[in-house]
């Protein structure tokens, strides 16, 4: 008996290894590709969607946009174009959960400042303080690569339009008058569609892990 394995001892290795390899490749085969939820407004916490939109269960995308950056150059939906894309919603003075938040945008960028797929959008909650001037200082200070990531100022009512119509990312009531501020930890990731695919409170490390993970899992789907 012996000797009769150990005649066939290369062949059992053999068909063990294959035995392996097959079972690996089916439960491959079998095993459901991680995918992201495509975010509808009915799908959102209501506090974080203006009641415009708030009925709206298929097909709503990032709306339309103009304003302008650090550089004083105008930014539109068309700088997005084919990419993913963090955006975020800040002011340069303030000291609660923005600067936080700005730490963790550095980090992400760190992580994606060699990959053409993926961009960062900061959206000033203050245009008329946060003016080209200051969020260049900022911005500066900060290490944003202007390639990478940009810092946006503008019309404040097209701003709050765009966080509560667009991203789905405050609880405010604010429509950009005068005396308005809108205030959001909310890091929200966009497709290449222009589809909201996550949210994620960008003062916790954990998140922005999670943050990060997602982006390469998006980005699988167009491969």
């Amino acid at each position: 008996m012996l000797q009769f394995f150990s005649k066939f001892k290369y062949l059992f290795i053999t068909l063990c290894v294959l035995s392996i390899i097959i079972v690996s490749l089916i439960y491959q085969a079998l095993k459901p590709k991680e995918r992201l939820l495509v975010y509808e407004p009915s799908m959102v916490n209501a506090e974080l969607v203006d009641t415009s939109i708030q009925h709206i269960r298929k097909y709503h995308t990032i709306a339309p946009f103009e304003l302008i950056n650090q550089n004083g150059d105008t930014i539109t939906e068309a700088d997005y174009k084919d990419k993913i894309y963090v955006a975020d919603f800040f002011f340069t003075t303030c000291l609660t959960i923005c600067p936080k938040m700005t730490d963790n945008m550095v980090s992400i960028q760190e992580k994606i400042k060699n990959d053409p797929e993926v961009m960062l959008l900061s959206h000033s909650v203050t245009p008329k303080i946060d003016s080209v001037p200051r969020l260049k200082a900022y911005a500066e200070e900060k290490g944003v690569i202007d390639t990478k990531w940009n810092m946006v100022t503008g019309d404040k009512k097209q701003i709050y339009n765009l966080a509560r119509k667009s991203y789905l990312a405050v609880k405010t009531l604010g429509d950009g008058g005068p005396f308005d501020m809108i205030h959001t930890e909310n890091f929200v990731l966009v497709d290449k569609k222009k589809r909201i695919r996550g949210f994620y409170d960008g003062t916790k490390e954990e998140e922005i892990e999670k943050l990060l993970h997602d982006i390469e899992v998006l980005k699988k789907e167009y491969e």
